[in-house]
């Protein structure tokens, strides 16, 4: 024991300015304007800040108090727990060094290292974090807590858990109370049944509305349906299971080996659900203005497009074109029937036109009010069209597998049968007319249909040219289908006898 001391036993009350000392016992050194203090240890500066432990050690002249053993902090509603903690009085922050426990109101967080500014009630801490509430659990590496807003700032990798998402950020914030986080530096938000995903340079997260808003480079992944949406914004909303993709925007479908790329102005996802809200029985991916898609064997264009997972069908609407190979299919609308991304059967509804390219010069023509095709291994296999059908073809010699000659056909109902990707035999039902002209009298204005227009400028070239849009002349659009109302029959007034 230092013969400088003063002994000190029972009821022992020191004061410093505005701070207020007590133990039990204490050994007081004068000269150094310091003492130690045991059991029963409390500090307290107005009714604000109280500090409890089994010893003290206070230093007069720097006015820092070193607390061990069984200390507790209490500043409000907030209580600091740990067995080391020093507190400079100059600055009012005390911090911790061997393990540490926050609590407030609702969260408890805890880690190695970490300091309490008083004035600011601005929590740091540092080494195996974590931010338990009721509703969420975070781990991170370093966090800053504010005690009064209940809001802690993100500056490491940091994990989120919640009972429907886990996010994975390395700079933000986010609110115990609410839920609600604003996340930065390229962060994600996994749904925790796996099925999807959001990433983005930086999200707006609110779960107390439900919702979420990605800014920048953002990808939205479908892993249920093998769907990949990416543009720099999109938004998500718990309430019904929607999200809108757009700036941009690209959709990638990869269920079979080869990924198809499509492009639109804005892609709309939307969840239905069975009756209990428990099963989705159907998805709906809509695609609005200027789609654009490609894959290597098959390419699209359509002004807004939908794909259904419940039937899987893909619908194009006003002015789609299709385009495998040498051949290109048009119409008013399609609808696609589709096996793991690959197309067995489809619907081209008005102003129906087939046209397979022979030679750049010689051009396999079918038009007709709708068409009917069925494929076997992506390639077509057979067609029915149907209504005010015109048909211009050139057979082919299966000896020289050179052209006949060119054969024009009129009739109300034809089949046509293809045999790699060829014209192989036409079927026609009911009456029919028709002219065969040899290939050294062939008349050019005859060579095509009136409606007849190749579009292969339009055509997407590779993944990146979905981005590029190429639009139609007005000499080339569609004729408007113009329905009229017809006014509903009425039943003459039954006269009263």
């Amino acid at each position: 024991m230092n013969p400088d001391a003063q002994i000190l036993i029972g009821n022992v009350t020191f004061r410093h300015d505005s701070m207020y000392m007590y133990c039990d016992s204490a050994l007081f050194y004068q000269e150094m304007n310091s003492f130690e203090a045991y059991h029963n240890v409390r500090m307290e500066q107005g009714d604000t800040l109280f500090l409890f432990g089994d010893s003290l050690f206070y230093d007069g002249n720097t006015r820092i108090a070193r607390v061990r053993d069984n200390v507790r902090l209490e500043n409000r509603s907030m209580v600091l727990l740990t067995d080391s903690l020093n507190y400079d009085r100059n600055i009012g922050i005390g911090w911790f060094f061997d393990g540490g426990t926050l609590l407030d109101e609702e969260s408890t967080l805890i880690s190695e290292y970490g300091q309490f500014e008083v004035e600011t009630k601005l929590a740091t801490f540092i080494r195996d974090v974590m931010l338990e509430s009721p509703d969420y659990n975070l781990t991170s590496d370093t966090l800053h807590y504010n005690t009064d807003l209940h809001k802690a700032f993100i500056v490491s990798p940091t994990t989120i858990i919640s009972e429907d998402n886990t996010i994975q950020t390395s700079r933000g914030s986010f609110n115990s109370d609410t839920g609600d986080a604003l996340l930065l530096n390229r962060s994600e938000i996994i749904q925790n049944d796996g099925e999807t995903k959001m990433t983005g340079d930086s999200i707006i997260y609110s779960e107390s509305e439900g919702s979420i808003f990605g800014y920048g480079n953002v990808l939205l992944n479908d892993y249920a349906n093998k769907i990949d949406i990416s543009g720099d914004f999109a938004c998500y909303f718990k309430d019904n299971d929607s999200a809108v993709v757009t700036d941009e925007s690209l959709l990638i479908e990869y269920s079979s080996g080869d990924s198809l790329y499509v492009h639109a102005d804005t892609f709309r996802l939307t969840t239905f659900y069975n009756e209990t809200g428990d099963t989705v029985i159907n998805r709906h991916v809509r695609a609005f203005n200027r789609v654009k898609a490609y894959r290597y064997d098959l390419q699209m264009i359509a002004d807004s497009a939908q794909f259904c997972t419940a039937d899987t069908t893909l619908t194009l609407f006003q002015d789609p074109i299709l385009w495998s190979d040498n051949q290109q299919i048009l119409g008013e609308k399609m609808i696609f029937y589709l096996n793991d991304s690959t197309i067995e059967r489809a619907e081209v509804l008005g102003q129906a036109l087939f046209i397979q390219d022979n030679d750049s010069l010689h051009y396999n023509q079918i038009t007709g009010r709708e068409m009917y095709a069925w494929f076997i291994n992506g390639e077509i296999d057979k067609a029915d069209v149907k209504g005010n059908v015109l048909a211009i073809f050139y057979p082919i010699d299966d000896a020289d597998t050179t052209m006949i000659g060119m054969n024009t056909l009129e009739a109300s109902h034809l089949t046509i049968h293809f045999v790699n990707r060829t014209v192989e035999k036409i079927v026609v039902h009911g009456r029919s007319s028709g002219v065969m002209y040899p290939m050294s009298k062939l008349d050019e204005k005859k060579m095509y249909l009136a409606n007849f227009n190749w579009f292969d400028r339009l055509r997407p070239l590779s993944r990146i040219d979905v981005f590029y849009w190429r639009a139609k002349l007005a000499t080339e659009q569609l004729k408007q289908t113009i329905t009229k109302e017809v006014p509903l029959p009425t039943l003459p007034k039954k006269e009263n006898n």
